[in-house]
């Protein structure tokens, strides 16, 4: 099958490259991939019936920050009140 690499495998790859150019880039990557993935469980957990305080609480942060990240972004998605 040749050497077709998962995008996680590719991003491994990346992030051990000892080229400061390649490893930058996977920085990026990862960076795009925790804000996807925060948004994705927060909205699961907003849709559960989650309150912003537990949110923040999992997330370690405080409940102000939580809310001024995500809940703007929520109402304008028709999410939020």
């Amino acid at each position: 099958m040749g050497d077709e690499q998962t995008p996680a495998a590719r991003l491994a790859a990346q992030v051990t490259n000892k080229d400061p150019a390649v490893g930058l880039q996977a920085v990026v990557a990862l960076r795009r991939l925790l804000e996807e993935l925060e948004r994705l469980h927060v909205d699961n957990a907003r849709e559960q019936g989650w309150t912003w305080q537990s949110i923040a609480t999992a997330l370690q942060v405080s409940r102000q920050s939580v809310h001024e990240k995500h809940a703007s972004r929520r109402k304008a998605m028709g999410k939020e009140d």
